[in-house]
């Protein structure tokens, strides 16, 4: 069964982001970074390209030619990921073709209306009986 980790309380939801995706793939992971919105993906592009200069994370839009090679997509298509490891959720919505994956990794923000939409996720999975962690990352 798909595990789900919600992280909470994420001062910057693109650099929880960059992080977790960071992570997946030091461990030798897949990640699909999920977005629907175009201009949210040239965001975490840039985020990807400019956050770190001596991380270089390999990652490339869902779209790209080259993602079917790339540990790390961008955007809301699953299909060019080789290994469907973990899925980071930036959507409002949980993504439909979340049991795919090993891992969910969702993230809500400090904004009141993100909690709600988190709130609404948080539920969704429980009634489906899936075990949730949680990090509350205002405590560190």
């Amino acid at each position: 069964m798909t595990r789900i980790t919600f992280y909470f309380n994420a001062p910057d939801k693109l650099e929880t982001a960059r992080k977790l995706a960071a992570k997946a793939f030091q461990s030798g992971q897949h990640a699909l970074v999920y977005t629907a919105d175009a201009a949210l993906t040239q965001q975490l592009d840039t985020r990807f390209w400019t956050a770190q200069q001596l991380a270089f994370l390999p990652h490339v839009a869902c779209t790209h030619p080259l993602a079917r090679e790339t540990p790390i997509l961008i955007g809301d298509d699953p299909t060019p990921l080789a290994q469907a490891d973990v899925l980071i959720n930036l959507d409002d919505e949980t993504p439909v073709f979340f049991g795919r994956f090993a891992r969910v990794l969702d993230i809500v923000g400090l904004d009141e209306a993100d909690k709600e939409r988190g709130r609404s996720r948080f539920k969704f999975f429980k009634a489906r009986g899936y075990a949730l962690d949680t990090h509350d990352l205002a405590t560190g």
